[in-house]
């Protein structure tokens, strides 16, 4: 529906949990949805790591490694189906056998691939098979709680960037880095909120301030702060949640060409 009545929005997903489809169905919905958007689709996927999900489905909650083993396989497959040639793909977890995917993506070789992590082994994955690479906390506990708050801090956000770089080699250049911001409010008491969120994070306000997966203050604050991350970081691809997008709207006016 947002591609429908737009023309130059891209559109996207954040991310498609790999356990929940088969990877050949999955890059040909993908496929389909940007051959109708004229080329507009970027494909977000991982490895899965909800742990309610999985037990509301009755799905097998696999150890981590298991389940990004998994997702390994799936970007191979999702991948060779974007090409529109036959393959066959025997691995340990998906099997196929002389199987050619229609239709084929606009967008070749295919839509931009957006893969997110927390953890060494898929911000390694991502940097070397994604084009948007999402910093992410590590969400292996299964659940947002502690851990994963304090995993978001910036010394810890500088660590994974510098895996991703390490991992990019040349290619670090012609990445997007992309940061979801789950605590996220346009107000002019930055401080004040801080303060009520720094007992969440266990560490000194203007420390929870600078936090990976935080994003508050005024509108100029804010402007201020992405242009800092985007000279710490790299990040040029933000994400709020839905319930931000109107408040954002003039920091993205704001952000325009800039």
């Amino acid at each position: 529906m947002a591609a429908a009545y737009t023309t130059t929005l891209r559109v996207g997903s954040l991310v498609f949990d790999n356990d929940y489809k088969h990877p050949a169905i999955l890059a040909k919905e993908a496929a389909t949805i940007d051959l109708l958007s004229d080329g507009r689709l970027e494909l977000g996927v991982g490895a899965g790591w909800m742990r309610t999900d999985y037990d509301a489905l009755g799905l097998p909650y696999d150890p981590p490694a298991v389940r990004v083993d998994r997702f390994e396989e799936a970007l191979h497959v999702i991948k060779q189906c974007f090409t529109g040639a036959p393959f066959t793909y025997h691995g340990e977890h998906y099997r196929i056998t002389d199987y050619t995917s229609y239709p084929t993506p606009v967008q070749q070789p295919g839509p931009p691939l957006l893969i997110g992590g927390g953890g060494r082994r898929v911000l390694t994955i991502a940097a070397q098979q994604a084009d948007i690479v999402g910093i992410n906390p590590n969400l292996r506990a299964g659940a947002v709680g502690r851990e994963a708050t304090l995993d978001s801090l910036r010394e810890q956000t500088d660590r994974k960037v510098q895996w991703v770089r390490d991992a990019a080699g040349p290619r670090f250049g012609e990445l997007e880095i992309q940061m979801r911001f789950f605590v996220a409010s346009v107000r002019p008491d930055r401080m004040a909120f801080a303060e009520a969120l720094a007992p969440a994070f266990g560490v000194e306000p203007a420390e929870a301030l600078e936090s990976g997966a935080v994003l508050v203050g005024n509108e100029d604050e804010i402007v201020d702060q992405l242009h800092r991350r985007r000279e710490r970081w790299g990040l040029s691809y933000v994400v709020v949640g839905d319930d931000n997008v109107d408040e954002f709207a003039p920091i993205v006016a704001k952000l325009t060409g800039a």
